[in-house]
């Protein structure tokens, strides 16, 4: 990652960020949780799945994982299949080609900026979070396993 500074000349420098031990073998990624939320009005939620974003690597990419009790416990009337249903389509738009419909043609980075944007559905992304990776794809593993099982 590096970083651009106008001096008061106008002379442009960039200086490179790295943390002792990093190496300069990573890439910046973005992400956001995907939150089920089956009853707006109390406002409560659980965590279902990660999308990862590496503009460097040209990657975006989705995992999801649904705890069905967890889910039940918040509202026993919740559209389970449906609810899986939307997380799938998260996958398939990640993914990209046909299975994707009419996002399938989009880059990666657009694919992610519409799956990220704010939406009052019953599945919906969080706030976006940064950090490096060299293999954005584990880290999207990494990540599920981390803040979602």
């Amino acid at each position: 990652m590096s970083e651009r500074h106008i001096h008061m000349a106008g002379h442009v420098t960039e200086r490179h960020i790295t943390r002792a031990a990093q190496g300069g073998d990573r890439d910046v990624f973005e992400y956001a949780l995907l939150r089920v939320v089956p009853r707006a009005e109390r406002g409560e939620c659980i965590n279902a799945g990660v999308i990862v974003y590496s503009r460097a690597q040209a990657y975006v990419g989705a995992r999801t994982h649904l705890d069905e009790a967890r889910l039940l416990a918040l509202d026993p009337l919740a559209d389970v299949a449906g609810i899986r249903a939307a997380l799938g389509a998260v996958e398939k738009v990640c993914a990209g080609g046909a299975g994707a419909g009419q996002a399938g043609g989009d880059d990666a980075g657009r694919r992610f900026r519409w799956l990220i944007a704010p939406r009052s559905t019953v599945v919906r992304p969080g706030p976006v979070h940064t950090g490096l990776t060299s293999d954005p794809a584990a880290e999207t593993e990494r990540l599920l396993d981390l803040l979602v099982r």
